[in-house]
């Protein structure tokens, strides 16, 4: 396989501490063994591939997923539990410069929808995700940001069909949001859950469908045949009628060769404490069940999960070597220690890393593969892809079918999808970008 980061971001020592693998309860699959044959395979055990397969086995087809770990190894099982707007980097201009006000209204349609179609999912399923907050909130950072954030209104109105919530510095504290903020706004969709376990039981019901998950599974070839495709790995051999890539950040270069500079993963990092009681809550001035994050373009982002721990992640990592991330790792207990300080004697329990994905058109793909009929892939969540990879394991099992999708599929996610210069030398690209991004955040 040909990746972009050096082969550390691709082991276990990464999410050696994430705490969401304490959770983990799924039996372990077996790997793929002899020949197997299917209506559709799917590369990928993360939140796309296993909503793809759980539709597609309860419409009768004959699915089969192979990943090169297992169930939730990826950014899936990794994430910071946000089920909330986002998907994309794309402002309003943007899209309305390449798809048209018809085009932007279908886009942010989707994106509600998306966190709809989780949280019925969740809802119908009675999975239980440790469920809580109301809405996702932003912090302004500093004073301008406030200026802006209130001008955003109308504009989320428009967009969402629904009035945000402003508060003003003084009436933080108070609401349980204290910190060095200068205001908040909350848009009252989506929630904050358990990532591992959300990933789990979708993993479970797709398999009590019918679907087959293979773990430990790497595909080592792929190919083209007259019946459909061909998936080798070590051991054995899958074919299949059709296809869908579903590997985001973790994707390889040549599988399909299609996949080549699609694509810019990049590293995030979180933290989990200790519980925190309430007097160590009150004493920081944070007590409320809030998914927040701040106004930075390399965001923080945080909540108080219900146990009483805290979780506080940062982006912007470009290498993960042993060497590089012991120092993003140094870099976010200073950054949280900074905003909390009232917390810098609290034991840090779990810390880890994971690779959320990006691509040069700032949307998400969710799309055939062009010049593979038959083959689909979904990816490129920008970091918020709980919601919106469920959502495109929803479109794609349609896609693969020749079924026009029943809920939201904005042009925008069906845009050709442009490739990075630089092929796997790409990631320089983002070194200077995040010195940029960085100095504007101050």
């Amino acid at each position: 396989m040909a990746r972009v980061f050096e082969p550390w971001a691709y082991g276990d020592a990464p999410r050696a501490q994430c705490f969401w693998n304490e959770a983990a309860s799924l039996p372990e699959q077996p790997a793929l063994d002899g020949d197997v044959v299917a209506d559709v395979a799917i590369i990928g055990a993360g939140v796309t591939g296993l909503s793809a397969a759980l539709h597609l086995a309860r419409a009768g087809e004959k699915v089969a997923v192979l990943d090169a770990n297992g169930v939730g190894w990826g950014a899936s099982g990794r994430a910071g539990g946000f089920c909330c707007l986002g998907g994309g980097k794309i402002s309003n201009a943007a899209l309305t410069k390449r798809f048209g006000l018809q085009g932007r209204k279908e886009y942010r349609a989707a994106e509600r929808s998306a966190v709809e179609y989780a949280q019925g999912l969740v809802e119908d399923n009675g999975w239980e995700v440790n469920r809580h907050s109301k809405g996702e909130t932003l912090l302004a950072h500093t004073p301008r940001h406030w200026r802006a954030m209130q001008d955003e209104v109308t504009e989320i109105e428009a967009d969402y069909g629904v009035t945000p919530e402003l508060l003003p510095a003084e009436e933080l504290r108070q609401n349980g949001m204290g910190g060095p903020f200068h205001g908040a706004l909350t848009i009252p969709i989506g929630f904050a859950m358990h990532p591992r376990r959300y990933v789990e039981q979708m993993a479970s019901a797709a398999l009590n469908a019918g679907a087959k998950v293979f773990e430990t599974s790497e595909v080592s070839a792929l190919e083209r045949v007259s019946q459909g495709f061909e998936l080798r790995t070590v051991q054995g051999v899958l074919k299949a009628k059709r296809l869908i890539i579903a590997t985001n950040g973790y994707s390889s270069e040549d599988i399909p060769k299609w996949m080549r500079a699609r694509t810019m993963p990049l590293q995030s990092n979180i933290l989990v404490t200790r519980p925190l009681n309430r007097d160590e809550q009150l004493a920081a001035g944070w007590t409320t069940p809030q998914m927040a994050h701040d106004t930075r373009n390399l965001l923080h982002y945080f909540r108080l999960m219900p146990d009483g721990r805290f979780l506080f992640g940062m982006r912007g990592g470009v290498y993960a070597t042993p060497r590089v991330t012991a120092r993003l790792r140094a870099m976010i207990l200073r950054r949280f220690h900074r905003m909390f300080p009232a917390w810098a004697h609290v034991e840090v329990s779990h810390l880890w890393s994971g690779l959320v994905c990006l691509s040069r058109n700032a949307t998400p793909y969710v799309g055939p593969i062009p010049g593979m009929p038959g083959a689909f892939a979904g990816l490129a969540y920008h970091g918020n892809g709980l919601a919106m990879g469920t959502y495109a394991g929803m479109l794609l099992s349609d896609l693969v079918c020749g079924r026009a999708p029943h809920l939201p599929y904005p042009d925008a996610f069906a845009a050709p999808m442009r490739r990075f210069p630089f092929g796997l030398s790409r990631r320089g690209l983002l070194v200077g970008a995040n010195a940029v991004l960085g100095l504007a955040d101050l």
